[in-house]
């Protein structure tokens, strides 16, 4: 129960509270909102400017909710076809489905409506490159460790789902764009062993394109998976909330501790300011910056292909990967194998689940069951950012093969060409990327390294008695030295010696042999540069009096 002070008047008797005051005794009473608010409105979270990009991604999703409950009011999904008899004048008389019918309405004869087509395309090309730039944030920084784990399934499962969500919005409006994608979807069903005919069937309602799979992608689109990910973005916020955001390492920010601003009014605040924000860069993007003008593209018709017809960026990485394959195929028992899409269309999620069970392979291999609450500069932790590295030149190599059309129409190379140097990059990048990445961060540590024992340079060049020049440094406040610091260097796994005191041979299983090599290669001996030491700087400085 809520405690209040009642006031009194001039002449002794009790004030009746006011309207408000009682909704809100009212509303305390019933849901604890002043006990649950008084306990976590001042709740301390750090702050840092990366954080922003998970704000982002709430707010284009929260922008696509808003957008789309309004596009679904004058949305038709269906696949019967009618002759088109609306305001633009060059499709008169042309047969289209209804779907494709009340999106050109929308756009044209709808109040706002292109607007808000527009501001909805928009928000979900945001949305997704915001989770995969926030995931990345994450994944950087290692604020995937303990206890954070689970909150990284989720996110990852929010990057999968958007994904999903943006080719089903993408293919509702049944334009020669968007039928083209889902010819290329069904071709890529057809080619499962097995079931792959009976799914396609299933999913289309018969022979493609058939009069079903419009309205089923529409329920999928806006109840199903929308749905799930409004669930799981409550779960990730609740954790959020929970455990708050991890901290960049510096005085007086431990494991056990929090420094930063209170939730309200501090946060409350910037996040309001921010949300519209975003909404506002949005709303320009979509009143400026035109996206699938679908009454230019035309209806979807199974007998033509659009040229330099390209699905939107995210999914660019999986059509790449078909667009690159070779074309094989087996012939067996009267069945054709097309190897050529199947295992490009099963590498796809392979290559994303990686990323997913990163954070599990690394607290395997260094058997670090600790909780993490300090990030990590990308640089000290040189095994993982050339991973995560690696792993983004890949996703970039195929984007590039899925518009290799477009890159030999607008460049003037042959498509074969690009092809073959997709195909050969998809190989030699990634460990390239590796390799030059692994070496930019360990240059970075030996800078580290010589600012804090030397400082920071000053640009003053100094000449000495007996004629030589140095260049004066400025030391460095003691709060920057422990910030280039306070960083953890693991050490390695080891298995131990292979035989006991008495010569017999131990049995090491396999997976600790695993473990120690896959230890030894991302911790091992010249995968670090050993931080300085308080000995190695006092030798420094009690010299002959320039560092």
């Amino acid at each position: 129960m809520s405690e209040r002070t009642q006031d009194h008047g001039q002449d002794g008797r009790p004030t009746p509270p006011a309207k408000g005051e009682r909704l809100a005794d009212w509303a305390d009473g019933r849901l604890g909102i002043h006990t649950l608010g008084k306990s976590q409105l001042r709740k301390v979270f750090p702050d840092h400017w990366s954080f922003m990009f998970g704000e982002i991604c709430l707010y284009s999703f929260l922008i696509l909710i808003l957008t789309g409950v309004w596009l679904t009011l004058f949305f038709e999904p269906s696949g019967m076809e009618v002759e088109y008899n609306g305001t633009y004048e060059p499709l008169k008389g042309v047969l289209v489905t209804r779907a494709y019918e009340s999106t050109v309405d929308i756009s044209m004869e709808v109040r706002g409506g292109l607007l808000i087509r527009q501001i909805h395309h928009w928000a979900a090309l945001v949305f997704v490159a915001g989770m995969l730039v926030h995931m990345m944030r994450v994944f950087f920084t290692g604020a995937f460790r303990k206890p954070r784990e689970l909150n990284w399934l989720f996110g990852w499962t929010l990057l999968m789902l958007g994904l999903i969500t943006g080719l089903t919005g993408y293919s509702l409006p049944d334009d020669l764009l968007s039928g083209t994608g889902v010819r290329f979807a069904q071709g890529a069903i057809l080619s499962i062993p097995v079931v792959g005919t009976y799914l396609s069937f299933f999913l289309f309602g018969g022979e493609f394109p058939g009069h079903d799979i419009i309205p089923r992608l529409f329920a999928v689109h806006v109840l199903l998976l929308p749905g799930i990910m409004l669930g799981l973005v409550v779960a990730h916020l609740i954790l959020v909330f929970y455990h708050k955001h991890t901290q960049f390492a510096g005085p007086g920010r431990s494991e056990r501790n929090v420094i930063g601003a209170p939730f309200f009014p501090v946060y409350v605040a910037k996040a309001g300011g921010f949300f519209f924000l975003v909404f506002g860069v949005l709303a320009l993007m979509g009143a400026l910056a035109t996206i699938n003008p679908v009454w230019a593209l035309g209806p979807y018709r199974p007998d033509l292909v659009g040229t330099g017809a390209q699905p939107d960026w995210y999914l660019g990485f999986s059509e790449g990967l078909i667009r690159v394959m070779p074309s094989w195929e087996i012939d067996a028992w009267g069945h054709t194998l097309e190897l050529g899409v199947f295992i490009p269309f099963a590498l796809f999620p392979l290559i994303m689940m990686v990323i997913a069970a990163y954070p599990f392979v690394e607290a395997w291999v260094t058997k670090d069951r600790r909780e993490h609450h300090i990030a990590d500069r990308p640089r000290n932790a040189p095994a993982r950012t050339s991973f995560g590295v690696a792993w983004l030149s890949l996703y970039g190599v195929l984007m590039v093969g899925g518009g290799n059309d477009i890159w030999a129409t607008h460049f003037h190379l042959s498509i074969n060409a690009i092809t073959w140097f997709v195909r050969i990059a998809f190989f030699v990048v990634p460990p390239l990327a590796y390799a030059v990445t692994y070496r930019v961060c360990l240059g970075l540590q030996r800078r580290d390294r010589a600012k804090v024992l030397h400082g920071r340079e000053s640009g003053v060049i100094k000449r000495l008695p007996h004629g030589e020049y140095v260049e004066v440094h400025q030391p460095l406040s003691q709060a920057e030295r422990y910030t280039l610091t306070a960083h953890e260097q693991p050490v390695p796994f080891e298995v131990g010696p292979l035989v006991d005191a008495n010569g017999v041979a131990r049995k090491v299983p396999r997976a600790d042999r695993l473990r120690a090599r896959l230890s030894r290669a991302m911790y091992g001996p010249g995968t670090q540069v050993p931080k300085p030491t308080a000995q190695e700087y006092r030798q420094v400085h009690s010299g002959d009096g320039h560092p």
